[in-house]
């Protein structure tokens, strides 16, 4: 298929990116190169410089690419920013979204694999999470990506767009090219890492009176590699399914702690943390249940082991201490 892979410089977009290639459809990305790196994008997929709140931008794309699939992975990702800057998430999570959709509509492609969130859950009333757990985000990162998978049920009503929303858990890892790597980091792997090269002191761990057995936050870690598999999995369902949403996990947590103690272990660093004020709008534990994405669509994950996902995300970083500027 041609497919029109939005947010492909980003870390996940461009292992989707990278595996869509290797799978033999035909990618052309779309970024507005904000936070993404044009040196991630492979090679032999298509770059074209864009911004979703333009819709100009998206006619031009769409004229040149011809997608028959998109797989939607642009917008803000940051939990903490979502608390303090709202306005800047539902313009590039919802906003955005809509005018790719109207895009869609514009241009007659009729399959979009959305990248969600286990945001949309909230604090859970059950462990582990079931697709059909209530959707009460208490994060305003949660609450745009439950505002586009509503506003693709209709969407897929009324102009027959087929539509798979992947709710991903916390993704980390790295494949042999791309990794996870960010001017502005957020995320605690990455930022433990950076701890490892010496570019930070300490590593801060926010919330340790949690109702978990240690304290921490307890969060189910799933591999890019197996994420981006859903994603071409979900791609070539969309023949046969006209709308669904499948969780992302492998079905166990991991605590900020266990994290720490597993960077320790693969980098050899004795990684200082303290201890700060627990973030707003972070749940205690968030773990899937992956059994409808695995009888629907066959997808096993190839890693299910925290440390082989962390020990892949440092043997990318030690490659690359400074991201992708080297």
């Amino acid at each position: 298929m041609r497919i029109l892979v939005t947010g492909g410089a980003g870390y996940i977009g461009s292992v989707v990116t990278e595996q869509l290639l290797a799978s033999g459809h035909q990618v052309t990305v779309f970024d507005n190169l904000k936070s993404g790196h044009r040196a991630s994008i492979h090679p032999n997929a298509t770059i074209i410089e864009g911004d979703l709140l333009n819709s100009a931008d998206l006619d031009a794309a769409f004229k040149t690419a011809q997608p028959e699939g998109i797989c939607h992975l642009a917008g803000e990702i940051a939990v903490g920013e979502s608390m303090t800057d709202p306005g800047l998430h539902f313009q590039n999570n919802l906003v955005g979204s809509l005018n790719l959709a109207d895009a869609m509509v514009r241009h007659g492609t009729k399959k979009i694999v959305f990248s969600s969130t286990a945001a949309v859950y909230g604090y859970p009333d059950e462990i582990p999470i079931s697709e059909n757990a209530p959707k009460q985000p208490v994060n305003v990162y949660g609450e745009t990506k439950l505002a586009f998978e509503r506003a693709l049920r209709w969407y897929g009503e009324i102009h027959g767009i087929r539509h798979i929303s992947l709710r991903y858990f916390n993704a980390c890892g790295a494949s042999e090219r791309c990794g996870e790597y960010r001017d502005k980091e957020s995320h605690i792997i990455p930022l433990l890492l950076e701890v490892a090269l010496g570019k930070r002191g300490h590593f801060s761990i926010f919330g340790s009176d949690y109702p978990t057995p240690d304290g921490t936050c307890v969060r189910d870690y799933i591999h890019v590699e197996d994420i981006a598999q859903a994603h071409i999995l979900a791609l070539e369902a969309l023949d046969e399914i006209r709308s669904d949403a499948f969780n992302i996990g492998i079905g166990a947590g991991s605590s900020n702690r266990q994290v720490v103690e597993a960077v320790r272990h693969s980098t050899g660093h004795p990684i200082p943390t303290n201890e700060a004020h627990r973030r707003p709008g972070d749940p205690p534990t968030l773990i899937a249940t992956a059994d409808r994405i695995r009888a629907t669509l066959g997808w096993e994950p190839k890693y299910s082991e925290l440390q082989s996902m962390v020990d892949s995300a440092w043997a990318w970083r030690k490659k690359h201490p400074e991201g992708y500027s080297n």
